[in-house]
């Protein structure tokens, strides 16, 4: 009985780390994406502190910019020369190096990237 409660304890404890936290403000933002590769499947990506972002997307190169505005990380992106338009996205982050971009404000898709 003791090994199942501690079971279930530790499961439980696994998404506390794990938690989203929206990201307010561009400091913050920047803290996260210095210097690390935002990864997922067929993704790598850089956000530089200069308002660029560059890397690969499938077999294509993905580039733009972004700035931070009223809370949200806008950007403006190409993938494969191919504009993918202009975008303000809520973030969230978590303790174990994770980052979530919804578009549309929060309102549309989202994309969770790990950073590397």
């Amino acid at each position: 009985m003791m090994m199942m409660f501690a079971a279930a304890a530790a499961l439980s404890a696994g998404p506390a780390l794990a938690e989203l936290v929206k990201v307010d403000d561009q400091s913050r933002f920047v803290q996260l994406v210095n210097g690390k590769t935002l990864t997922r499947p067929f993704v790598r990506l850089n956000v530089t502190p200069d308002g660029k972002i560059a890397g690969r997307g499938a077999r294509w190169d993905v580039e733009g910019t972004w700035s931070w505005q009223n809370g949200y990380f806008c950007r403006d992106l190409f993938w494969g020369g191919d504009p993918l338009g202009y975008n303000c996205q809520e973030v969230q982050a978590t303790a174990d190096g994770r980052i979530k971009f919804t578009s549309d404000r929060g309102a549309g898709d989202s994309a969770m990237f790990r950073l590397r």
